[in-house]
């Protein structure tokens, strides 16, 4: 028998290990060649995403085996497992996007299940794409257990080669899926042609990671380190670099000290942990999607902290750091100058920052950013003293046509820009918007409406780049404006509204809007109203008759149109922390 065998008598693996009656369960971890001294140790669930959908998540496996090694070295057992992922850019444009925002409940929910079933102590998360980031550390926060999250890391921009039949403005620049789904835009407007397209889709992703701008992607994985839950600097490396898995190492060491000293995911994400990463998606002009995935974090921890909470600090958050869609820069680019703790560095010289939150390695925020001696370089991250604007990146918006609030990015906008009024253009789905598009039945001037694309009347809340990369390929970004109840890329660009609030499906005002009324986004004053009298919008109100119709009645998407609940609180689909009556960790 072991001797000085570890004290697991407060841990959940004490329920698969310890004593007579866990022979049956020690016989399994026996099959699987484990030791009777790993068998003793804490066991830590290393949880990967890792498929072969898309670049993003190809680089998971590898990093998770360094997690492993850290974690061993650290004097624990790691179990590795795995969960889904769908992801955005295949996704993107037809039906698949329907499953992108419920694979966030998915991911949470099979990481929890999977926890719960095996009762493991600790968790180290990597993910890589989208909606895998907010859902791995949406679990961490559900299960309440010592976390640490690790992202796959970005990928390396495209070039196109020396000689290369492309217009001169692809030629002379990095690119990025963005310039992709763009391309098709100008494709239909006749600027760009069958052969050059093919050279351009070649080139454009050139290796592993996820796509290389400030979209969603990035954007929480800069969150994942402004909120705590990774150790600083470790989302900017691109996935390719081998030297991603000194990271990884240290995250696995990095959840044993947190086990060792009982530090859990909750202890982490604070509102005053999230109020900093909502500072971080500001100054780095992120995506919008940020303001649906921070107040579902919130929503695990018991935190209210909604989609107008999120945008207040927007407001008055200073955007510094010029990073594609609206800047010229990709993540790659960020981590050369010094990634996310430069950032932060800069929010703190602005009194932006919480210091007291306590991070993945056991320290404070500020006890981390006194070790960093890297300084803004005035190109990707400028000094805070002299911003890009004084204002972020994304601004929220409320009126008569958004009683809930919704969401605009005006990153690398005027101010001349961000007001626009103009004629409604109705469409019932994204894909009638699409085709009016693709076919130049639009005018210029118009309000593109898309509705009935909300989480519950999607159902999916699906996101819709393919229109609004179209639109910019055709020149015509900054001669409409776009609003739904639906969602946007992380790599959309130009005037387009997202969440509005409450969705069509819910009978918000949007369900309500005509072809022909006159609709005004101001993000300077932060509204987005209809020309309609409260009389008005109730008289249509009482003639509405009802949601849409959904061909989706039955299997996952029907279930979680049942469940999930406003925008504006996050999406979720269960009652969160309020609601539970015991923490896993307890158990």
């Amino acid at each position: 028998m072991l001797k000085n065998r570890p004290d697991k008598s407060k841990l959940p693996s004490r329920h698969v290990t310890e004593g007579p009656a866990r022979a049956p369960h020690r016989s399994y971890y026996y099959a699987m060649e484990l030791t009777e001294e790993q068998i003793a140790q804490p066991f830590v669930g290393v949880a990967t995403c890792w498929n072969e959908a898309a670049p993003c998540n190809i680089a998971l496996n590898w990093q998770a085996q360094s997690v492993k090694a850290g974690v061993a070295e650290a004097n624990g057992t790691p179990r590795e497992f795995t969960t889904i992922t769908v992801t955005d850019g295949i996704a993107m444009g037809h039906q698949g996007m329907h499953s992108s925002l419920a694979s966030r409940e998915a991911i949470a929910d099979t990481v929890e299940l999977t926890m719960r079933g095996h009762c493991y102590d600790a968790l180290v998360g990597l993910a890589g794409c989208d909606k895998s980031l907010p859902g791995m550390m949406m679990a961490m926060v559900r299960l309440n257990t010592p976390s640490v999250f690790l992202y796959g890391g970005s990928i390396l921009p495209g070039r196109v080669p020396e000689g290369a039949d492309v217009p001169a403005d692809y030629a002379s620049r990095e690119l990025t899926v963005q310039d992709m789904f763009e391309a098709v835009g100008r494709y239909q407007a006749g600027d760009v042609s069958d052969a050059q397209l093919a050279v351009l889709e070649r080139v454009a992703c050139p290796s592993a990671g996820a796509c290389g701008g400030q979209f969603t992607a990035n954007t929480m994985a800069c969150v994942s380190e402004a909120v705590g839950l990774a150790l600083m600097n470790s989302s900017g490396m691109p996935a390719p670099y081998q030297d991603r898995a000194q990271y990884g190492a240290a995250s696995g060491r990095a959840v044993m000290n947190l086990l060792e000293k009982n530090i859990r995911a909750r202890d982490v994400v604070t509102r005053k942990s999230l109020e900093n990463a909502a500072r971080v998606v500001a100054c780095t002009g992120g995506s919008t999607n940020a303001g649906l995935h921070l107040p579902a974090i919130a929503h695990e921890a018991g935190i209210d902290f909604d989609l107008m909470d999120v945008c207040d600090i927007f407001k008055d958050t200073p955007y510094f750091v010029d990073l594609k869609p609206g800047g010229k820069y990709v993540a790659k680019d960020l981590y050369e100058v010094g990634g996310v703790p430069v950032v932060m560095k800069e929010l703190r010289k602005a009194g932006l920052i919480h210091e007291d939150c306590i991070t993945a390695s056991g320290r404070t925020i500020g006890e981390e950013l006194d070790d960093i001696r890297g300084e803004a370089d005035g190109r990707v991250i400028y000094s805070v003293e002299t911003p890009i604007t004084k204002t972020g990146g994304v601004v929220g918006l409320k009126g008569n046509l958004a009683p809930e609030g919704a969401i605009v990015k005006v990153a690398g906008m005027s101010a001349d820009e961000q007001v626009f009024t103009g004629p409604a253009r109705v469409f019932e789905k994204e894909e009638e918007a699409f085709e009016a598009v693709k076919s130049r039945t639009y005018k210029e001037g118009e309000v593109l409406v898309i509705r009935n694309e909300g989480p519950a009347g999607g159902p999916g809340m699906r996101e819709m780049l393919a229109t609004t990369a179209a639109l910019s390929g055709q020149g015509m970004g900054k001669k409409v404006a776009l609003i739904t109840d639906g969602r946007f890329s992380g790599a959309t660009r130009g005037f387009c509204v997202g969440h509005v609030g409450p969705e069509a499906a819910h009978g918000g005002p949007i369900a309500l809007i005509r072809d022909g009324d006159m609709i005004t986004i101001d993000a300077i004053e932060g509204v987005l109203s209809v020309d309609l009298t409260p009389d008005e919008l109730e008289a249509r109100k009482a003639d509405w008759t009802g949601p849409k119709e959904t061909i989706y009645t039955s299997g996952a998407l029907w279930k979680y149109a049942q469940l999930v609940g406003s925008t504006r609180l996050g999406a979720v689909t269960h009652p969160g922390a309020e609601g539970e009556s015991h923490v896993y960790m307890d158990l």
